[in-house]
């Protein structure tokens, strides 16, 4: 990974804890997650105006390592950021579907989600099992978002019960956002 490239983590509704590959991530790769004011009861003004406080704060781009919730945030603070462009790719890992009625009612004020292109290069993650978003339709959202889509198998909502660990291969995914494509002749 470019050591000078900052890797900013979006953890969804209620943080990432301990086991969870984020949390392995911050405590061992040294990557910055981005502290939200109220992890339990989200508003998505609140968390959007956050995420690009932290962006245009930073020197130069970054990349984001986004989990469940994080990912719809990222998507909504891209669809209205003048940062955008501060971001060399997004890795959206188990993008959780807060249009689904019982989601929506736990996380008010998230719907609808931004389906619009991503400004910036993006790989999206699903789990076949995901009990928070159907395969088929995490497949909708990387389409819309421009996102590359990688199917994880049957790993459930790719969270610390997964048990992913530091979780290498998506490591590797974010490795390949760093780096800008080549361009052949």
């Amino acid at each position: 990974m470019n050591p000078n490239l900052p890797v900013l983590l979006l953890p969804g509704w209620q943080n990432s804890l301990q086991g969870h590959w984020q949390t392995e991530w911050e405590q061992q790769l040294g990557y910055q997650r981005v502290q939200q004011h109220d992890w339990l009861h989200p508003r998505r003004g609140d968390w959007s105006a956050r995420l690009d406080e932290v962006i245009a704060d930073a020197p130069g781009p970054v990349l984001l390592a986004a989990h469940s919730l994080g990912c719809i945030l990222t998507a909504w603070w891209a669809a209205h950021s003048r940062h955008t462009g501060k971001v060399r790719g997004a890795l959206l890992v188990a993008p959780g579907d807060v249009e689904q009625p019982e989601l929506a009612a736990q996380i008010p004020g998230w719907t609808p989600i931004a389906r619009q292109r991503l400004p910036f290069a993006a790989t999206l993650v699903a789990s076949q099992n995901d009990p928070y978003c159907r395969f088929a339709r995490a497949a909708e959202l990387a389409r819309d978002w421009g996102a590359a889509l990688v199917d994880a198998g049957a790993c459930g909502h790719l969270n610390a019960e997964s048990g992913l660990g530091l979780w290498p291969q998506g490591q590797a995914w974010l490795q390949a956002l760093a780096s800008p494509p080549t361009l052949t002749t």
